[in-house]
């Protein structure tokens, strides 16, 4: 597959400042329509294999209520993001010496009435994820829809992000975050840059 780099209109710069002063960082309007159309279209047509999401070893918590399908092979145009965030990664890397050396991504469904209480995706460094990056397919938004990203930063500053879409909300791993009940179907990729090489 030819490699799917990081947007020219990215700018790195700011958002690995935002990264180191404040934690996490936004990209609106990260990718080009004609792909984000086809990004939501590959999305809602693999909807039927979505399974309810595990915490960690395949055990079902009470915590979260979204159902997802983790990303494969035959899944090409969300292996395209991910190579964006392979491109993305070794932007971290060179700023930050964080040694990310892969990315693992789900689709990610919430229907009406779904959420995930607060949690850590790096709970006391037990795992490799660094970064986490969720990017938002669903076609439209309005306000009062919830299903907002509620953060914390590294200065214990709360911050509640839209799901706008085509937005790119990336954040350390370890930070304090949860999503709020959303209203109507909530469609995203979840992804975690990660440092080693098992997965769990």
């Amino acid at each position: 597959m030819t490699a799917f780099s990081i947007p020219s209109h990215w700018n790195i710069d700011q958002v690995l400042q935002d990264i180191d002063q404040h934690g996490f960082a936004v990209i609106d309007q990260a990718y080009s329509e004609q792909y984000g159309q086809a990004l939501l279209d590959e999305c809602n047509a693999n909807l039927a294999r979505f399974r309810e999401a595990a915490i960690q070893n395949g055990v079902v918590s009470n915590i979260r209520s979204d159902h997802i399908l983790w990303i494969q092979e035959d899944l090409p145009l969300a292996q395209q993001h991910i190579q964006a965030l392979h491109s993305f990664a070794q932007e971290l890397n060179r700023a930050f010496f964080t040694g990310i050396r892969e990315v693992e991504a789900h689709f990610a469904c919430y229907h009406a009435g779904e959420f995930y209480a607060l949690h850590r995706d790096n709970p006391q460094q037990k795992n490799d994820r660094m970064i986490s990056a969720v990017y938002y397919l669903h076609p439209e938004w309005q306000p009062d829809w919830g299903g907002e990203l509620r953060l914390q930063d590294k200065h214990g500053e709360w911050h509640i992000l839209r799901p706008e879409p085509n937005r790119l909300a990336v954040f350390q791993s370890d930070l304090l975050h949860e999503v709020l009940v959303a209203k109507q179907q909530r469609l995203s990729i979840t992804a975690w840059l990660r440092s080693g090489h098992t997965l769990w």
